[in-house]
């Protein structure tokens, strides 16, 4: 830099240069993102409320579903023939667990490799039932994601309602505004006999979990169901198909009451205060 020019304008010109340097890092980190055409952030409920069976035959539905050809032919269909995929559990507030990392497939090499990948892992265990912790988790793996999708899909599961950390509503319209899609499979194979079953899991889902442009759920009502809802459900996301009309879809209800969002607070709080009486 010429020494002839004011000192002022010499420090103005260095703050310019600075300030633009800064700014190179990030937008290299932009620029190297690979586009896919969804991110997907499968969240699988491993409570116990669950018994081992269960959870073997959800893992085993997803296990499958990657395996599938229809899968591999939905990914390669899209503009950009790829998808990113993580695979999340989860339980109560302080229980998610990455099983599987932000993975790119791009092909049925890499589709088959994610499948071989989620049947060896263990199935972990867990107290308590937080929807919305499970949310805000699958919500901060998107910022960890090297890709950036078209679209942006929590793809989540579970057997009963929220029952701790923080209501589930707040975090699901959070994650909407963010423009991400909120998908559900509740898990209806048993009947309602506890403290904290609930018997209309899926108006509940549709009212309290689901949400964003198309979103939609599938409840699991027999166990053959894993295995055909899981895939159904994939093939819908990863093409981005409107769901077909006897899907129950967020808009759905008529003159039906409104589900509790907090029902399955309440439901904690009386257990509590049965067996600790005041």
């Amino acid at each position: 830099m010429p020494k002839t020019l004011p000192i002022v304008l010499r420090l103005c010109l260095c703050a310019t240069v600075l300030a633009a340097a800064a700014m190179w890092p990030t937008t290299t980190v932009l620029a190297q993102a690979l586009a896919v055409d969804l991110e997907l952030v499968i969240a699988v409920d491993v409570s116990l409320s669950m018994d081992i069976e269960e959870q073997r035959l959800q893992r085993d539905g997803y296990v499958a579903a990657f395996r599938d050809p229809e899968i591999h032919k939905a990914i390669a269909s899209g503009p950009n023939g790829r998808i990113a995929v993580t695979y999340l559990e989860w339980a109560g507030p302080a229980n998610q667990q990455v099983v599987l990392p932000w993975t790119v497939i791009d092909g049925a090499r890499a589709a088959n490799t994610v499948a071989d990948r989620l049947e060896h892992a263990p199935i972990s265990r867990a107290r308590m039932t937080s929807i919305s912790a499970a949310l805000q988790s699958s919500g901060r793996l998107f910022e960890t994601s090297a890709s950036r999708g078209i679209r942006r899909v929590i793809d989540v599961s579970g057997d009963g309602p929220n029952n701790a950390g923080v209501p589930v509503v707040p975090i699901r319209d959070e994650l909407i505004a963010k423009g991400i899609v909120i998908n559900g499979l509740p898990i209806m194979l048993k009947l309602p006999a506890g403290f904290f079953d609930l018997a209309d899991l899926d108006l509940y889902y549709t009212d309290c979990v689901i949400g964003g442009t198309g979103a939609f759920m599938i409840p699991i009502k027999e166990k053959s169901e894993f295995l055909t809802a899981t895939r159904r459900k994939l093939l819908l996301e990863i093409s981005g198909w409107e769901p077909p009309p006897r899907i129950i879809r967020v808009q759905a209800g008529g003159d039906r009451p409104q589900s509790d969002c907090l029902i399955g607070e309440k439901q904690w709080q009386r257990y509590m205060d049965g067996r600790f009486p005041n």
